[in-house]
């Protein structure tokens, strides 16, 4: 099977890539930057040009994206061309020449506003059934990419696969108040408790959703580390978060001192990933115990792959109230 893979000059797509070949499999790099990952340098949005790409491929791994880092620097028609136009571009001509199987990388951005707990609210626990009420136009625009090839599937048997990956950059939080409170592993590490996943637990779900794209016909799933917690957490998460990791990890505020790291006071949503276990048959490695075992044996917690990507940013730009715009 040969393997076409857009975005390749970003995170994910590079990662993947490194996999297929390491793998010995057939896969080419499509990005509008040149990369060492990069085939073909063009724009998705340039149909001659998908169609050239799209010659002799049997299935597509769909990452290029604009992200929400980008809000502050690209127009809302920007995020319509590349997020939305350019998925239809490629569906439009995956379809015409044959090709079975599609894999979509979308994001738990899209669940916006309905992730928001009130106060006093009990942590809202995420999964697949939650309508996403999307808070910008990366969320928009995202969800209407989903839509299309929901629609493709259903409409033309193109076997799909939506996979909606929580946080899994290795750049410092786009947030200013948590940068300027907890060092970036410290942030990467409590994340991995409910709303972060490693890069290589990312790239094995991809590779999985291309065999069973053709199977499972239409699939939407939520990609992150697995959580420790249960629905029983709930309450307490949203007002200590601290003392329901302490009974979950007896040993974490020991481990979390020997770097000068704290966990976060509250947590407001949890992301399940049962059933992208249980239909993709993914095993996700890398989570909260997992880096506490690393913590103990004094080794890094990223996978191999991570730091191998290493980190890309998303503007060429340097800002000067941080490593993002401000909107």
């Amino acid at each position: 099977m040969s393997i076409l893979v857009t975005g390749s000059a970003g995170h994910l797509g590079e990662a993947i890539l490194r996999s297929l070949k390491a793998q010995g499999r057939q896969a080419q790099g499509v990005d509008i930057k040149a990369s060492a990952f990069t085939d073909h340098i063009g724009s998705i949005t340039n149909r001659e040009f998908v169609r050239n790409c799209l010659k002799d491929v049997q299935a597509v791994i769909h990452t290029a994206t604009l992200h929400k880092p980008h809000i502050a620097t690209h127009t809302n028609q920007d995020f319509i061309d590349t997020n939305v136009s350019g998925t239809l571009v490629l569906l439009e001509e995956a379809v015409a020449t044959g090709i079975t199987t599609f894999v979509y990388t979308s994001t738990t951005s899209t669940f916006g506003a309905a992730m928001n707990s009130a106060p006093g609210e009990p942590a809202t626990w995420i999964t697949e059934e939650v309508t996403p009420i999307p808070k910008n136009i990366y969320g928009v625009t995202k969800i209407a990419a989903e839509n299309l090839c929901e629609m493709f599937a259903r409409k033309h048997g193109l076997g799909v696969v939506i996979l909606r990956t929580s946080r899994f950059f290795p750049e410092a939080d786009d947030d200013a108040t948590v940068r300027g409170k907890y060092s970036a592993p410290n942030v990467q590490a409590n994340e991995l408790l409910y709303r972060r996943v490693e890069m290589e637990d990312v790239v094995d779900a991809h590779i999985l959703a291309i065999e069973k794209a053709p199977t499972i016909a239409f699939g939407r799933y939520i990609i992150s580390a697995t959580t420790p917690f249960t629905q029983g957490d709930r309450a307490m998460l949203h007002t200590d978060a601290p003392e329901v990791v302490k009974r979950l990890f007896p040993d974490y505020k020991q481990l979390f001192a020997s770097q000068e790291w704290t966990m976060f006071p509250h947590i407001d949503r949890v992301y399940v990933n049962s059933l992208a276990r249980t239909e993709l048959g993914w095993q996700p490695k890398y989570d909260f115990a997992y880096v506490l075992k690393c913590l103990g044996e004094g080794t890094d917690f990223r996978s191999p792959l991570s730091r191998e990507v290493g980190s890309k940013g998303y503007h060429d730009t340097v800002f000067e109230q941080g490593p993002y715009p401000a909107e």
